[in-house]
Formats: structure tokens, C-alpha cells, sequence
């Protein structure tokens, strides 16, 4: 069970995440924006950070950035829409681990917050 911060404007897309991820019984917290976003994450460390680029206020690469400027220890999965290769390559520059694109497949997602939290196993029966 890991620790698990939900990044994203879309109730939808946090919903869709929060149900896959209450399958492995993962601890959830979301914010609907980028600001809410980095003050949770500034708040406390959290096991993987799933986070969108598009949104209003802050977006993800700004918080990225953020993240980065504050050493922040939370690996973040980037789960976005865009599927530009220049967009996913300035997102791991910015100290993502891992780029996923929307919606994500569920054993893509499990294997991602696996990688990043050294987790074996995780998604599988």
C-alpha cells in the first residue's frame, strides 16, 4: 500500500484514478489544481505524485519545476493527453519518472507506481 497524491482538474480522471487505485488499497489524497497540488505535496511526502500538465493556476510543469526547486523526494508519474515527445521529454527533465498517457491502462499504472516505489508484484493476481 502505498501513499498515493491524485494531481488533476478533471473530477472525472481523479475518479477514474481513485478506482484503480483502491484496488491495491493505496492511501489517496487529491487536489482538483495545481496550487492545492503543490502545497499538499509540499505538506508531507507522499509515495508517487500522479500528476496532470494541463490546468488552470498552475500547471504541471510549473509544478514540476516547483517540486524540484524544493528537493521534493516524491516520485511523479505524469498522466496527460498530450502525447507530444518534446512535452514528455521536458517532463523528465523536470525530474518526472514516469509519463503515462490518458486515459492509462490500469496494469500500466500499477507497473508505473511499482517502478517508482520500488514495489514487486504490485497489479498483478
Amino acid at each position: 500500500m502505498a501513499s498515493i497524491l491524485i494531481v488533476d482538474d478533471s473530477s472525472f480522471m481523479r475518479g477514474k484514478l481513485r478506482a484503480i487505485l483502491n484496488k491495491e488499497n493505496h492511501t489517496i489524497q487529491e487536489a482538483e489544481d495545481g496550487i492545492k497540488g503543490l502545497q499538499l505535496a509540499s505538506s508531507q511526502p507522499f509515495d508517487a505524485i500522479l500528476l496532470d500538465i494541463i490546468m488552470p493556476g498552475m500547471d504541471g510543469l510549473k509544478i514540476l519545476g516547483a517540486l524540484r526547486e524544493r528537493n521534493s523526494t516524491s516520485p511523479v508519474i505524469i498522466i496527460t493527453a498530450d502525447i507530444q515527445e518534446s512535452v514528455q521529454r521536458q517532463c523528465m527533465e523536470l525530474g518526472a519518472a514516469e509519463v503515462l498517457h490518458k486515459p492509462p491502462k490500469e496494469s500500466d499504472l500499477f507497473s508505473a507506481i511499482a517502478r517508482v516505489t520500488n514495489r514487486t508484484g504490485a497489479g498483478q493476481s
